[in-house]
């Protein structure tokens, strides 16, 4: 697709609209056509005689009248194909639907219909056409309190309200955002599709996660204790916690995004814990003063990496059962990592003028019950 061809997207100011736009543009697609429900079916007409590919989103699915769900979903799929076909335009069409278009409910059905107009259509005029039937969406812009459970409990929680759990084992199955849109992006660019082709191709979105309401809510709220614990989760490429965990963050009031951490002082300097994973470890920063020495203790187990960031300093490590000292000069002018091994002990002095800062990793977080911590000088 050229970069410069206009795209039309209807729906554009939605979830999933404001989502692939945004991707679009940052793809180098330059010439997008939003088309909102306030806005005329004279622009409608306008850009659908120019639009070289159509994403339609736009639909309806919690109105106070069932009969508005076939007006919103099937009627607004008419109106763009009509569009489409006045103005002689054979341009691909993507459309938005539901897993629900297997049920028999009034959404269900209004989908379906719009499928089946889609897929008509495609007969018709000889355009290629993609629908893509949806699970639940989760992610960054989505309405709160609306259709979403996942981002009710993130709104929730972000802010320290109540989550309503009604069947915590019930399960549902998510997509993510980001999967949704690169699975649009994959259609527009002309790459493989996963698709049923058991009656019409339809398209489907992948991964799917599923995941029990109490689950959700589960991390939902563990994500909000986190961050007073200074605590990540366990964030695995592709999981669903690491999606989530993003989706949770998008829902945090701006003003909350600042918060301070609990520093231990004395004359010596500080030392304040940043982050800890039960995975991953801890991650502190240390200060010290001209001249000051830290450290002289060992661990059994526990293994760090020590970063200098600003400042001058010698890190000393001697093996335990030995009596060679091995020293180690680094500053923040130019970044090492020394490793703090396990059965050395070891000490890191201040040997600058002004105040050492030093970026501090261990393989666990800090335990008191058994710190694996040991008092020797180097």
């Amino acid at each position: 697709m050229d970069k410069q061809a206009p795209i039309l997207i209807t729906g554009a100011g939605g979830f999933v609209g404001k989502n692939l736009a945004l991707t679009l543009r940052q793809a180098g697609y330059t010439n997008l056509l939003l088309f909102e429900i306030s806005d005329t079916p004279e622009t409608l007409a306008g850009y659908a005689g120019r639009a070289a590919f159509v994403f339609h989103l736009a639909g309806v699915n919690r109105p106070k009248d069932p009969g508005e769900f076939y007006a919103g979903n099937q009627g607004s799929a008419d109106q763009v194909l009509k569009a489409l076909e006045e103005a002689h335009n054979p341009a691909p069409v993507l459309l938005t639907s539901s897993v629900q278009a297997e049920l028999e409910n009034h959404y269900g059905k209004s989908k379906r219909a719009a499928e089946q107009a889609v897929f008509a259509h495609g007969r018709r005029v000889g355009a290629p056409v993609y629908v893509f039937r949806m699970e639940g969406v989760f992610g960054k812009f989505c309405r709160p309190n609306y259709n979403s459970v996942a981002a009710t409990f993130c709104y929730n929680a972000a802010r320290g309200l109540p989550l309503s759990v009604r069947d915590p084992a019930f399960a549902l199955p998510l997509v993510y955002i980001d999967d949704v849109v690169a699975c649009f992006m994959d259609a527009l660019e002309g790459r493989p599709l996963l698709q049923d082709r058991s009656a019409e191709p339809i398209c489907r979105i992948h991964p799917v996660h599923t995941v029990t309401l109490g689950r959700l809510a589960e991390l939902a709220e563990g994500f909000a204790a986190g961050r007073e614990a200074l605590a990540v989760p366990y964030l695995a490429e592709g999981s669903f916690e690491k999606k989530f965990y993003s989706t949770f963050l998008s829902y945090l009031p701006a003003q909350k995004a600042i918060y301070p951490l609990p520093m231990h002082c004395d004359v010596r300097g500080s030392f304040t814990e940043f982050l800890r994973s039960p995975e991953r470890g801890q991650v502190s920063v240390n200060v010290a003063k001209p001249g000051v020495v830290k450290g002289n203790h060992w661990h059994h187990t526990k293994n760090e990496k020590f970063l200098v960031v600003s400042g001058r300093a010698v890190i000393r490590l001697r093996r335990v059962d030995e009596g060679e000292v091995h020293e180690f000069f680094v500053s923040g002018d130019t970044l090492q990592v020394v490793d703090i091994l396990p059965g050395y002990t070891h000490n890191i002095e201040n040997i600058g003028r002004e105040d050492l800062v030093t970026v501090m990793w261990a393989n666990e977080p800090f335990d008191p019950t058994r710190p694996d911590t040991f008092p020797l000088p180097v």
